[in-house]
């Protein structure tokens, strides 16, 4: 399995800290976010390479974090600002060609913490032999109108999902977190070419559900997205505990 991570962002939100320099790679705990999340699958096992899809204008700094690191690909999707960045989904498509992705694909923001361990939620996906998502019970239904929300079935069995849906149809969440069997990466290209959103990563979800049989896995921690100083500095408080 190949572990695709999506931080080609500029993380807007974040400034001044993130205007020159990139979100993954913030401290948390004295360590980069992204050491977190790759340093947990290193212990589980199963990931031969990570494929960081960056912009052109952190990728130097991404190259210099990757050289003390295992098994580590910097892709440059050569966008340089906000306005003109490809989307979530181009990126991934984007990624899939330059490295020639043939492989199970595990896809992750990397601007995600997680207080539990991705090694069940890639068990889980070679266990169903299918495309899997992560998900989470969200009550607050604000919440849910900024999320991506799903629709199961008792079998956890994924019937829908919907990106910022102004009326949600149920309570179930799903963080960018993916598992993709090498039969469906090969689908980016083509949900791209029949008009698929290509900004947020989980309009392929949405148009990937409709074309072949996948899972959800609820997760069994919690989530910790870090989208502005707020955020940011409440995991460093959590984390350094």
């Amino acid at each position: 399995m190949k572990c695709l991570i999506l931080a080609a962002g500029y993380a807007t939100r974040l400034y001044p800290l993130t205007e020159n320099f990139p979100k993954p790679l913030l401290e948390v705990a004295g360590r980069p976010i992204l050491d977190h999340l790759i340093d947990d699958l290193e212990h589980c096992g199963g990931v031969d390479e990570y494929i960081v899809v960056t912009n052109h204008k952190f990728a130097p700094i991404f190259e210099s974090w990757a050289a003390s690191h295992r098994a580590v690909t910097i892709v440059d999707d050569g966008t340089s600002t906000n306005e003109t960045r490809l989307g979530a989904v181009r990126d991934i498509q984007f990624a899939i060609e330059q490295c020639s992705i043939d492989d199970d694909l595990l896809v992750m923001a990397g601007d995600n913490l997680l207080d539990f361990s991705l090694g069940a939620f890639a068990s889980y996906a070679q266990q169903k032999q299918a495309s899997c998502v992560m998900c989470y019970h969200e009550p607050d239904e604000v919440r849910l109108r900024r999320s991506g929300v799903a629709e199961l079935d008792a079998d956890y069995r994924l019937l829908s999902l919907a990106e910022k849906p102004a009326e949600p149809k149920s309570h179930w969440c799903v963080p960018a977190f993916y598992c993709f069997t090498a039969q469906d990466v090969k689908l980016v290209g083509k949900a791209i070419e029949e008009g698929c959103s290509t900004d947020a990563p989980g309009s392929f979800i949405a148009w990937l559900c409709r074309q072949t049989e996948m899972f959800a896995w609820p997760m069994p921690g919690r989530r910790y997205d870090i989208g502005n100083l707020e955020s940011y500095n409440e995991v460093k408080q959590i984390f350094e505990k």
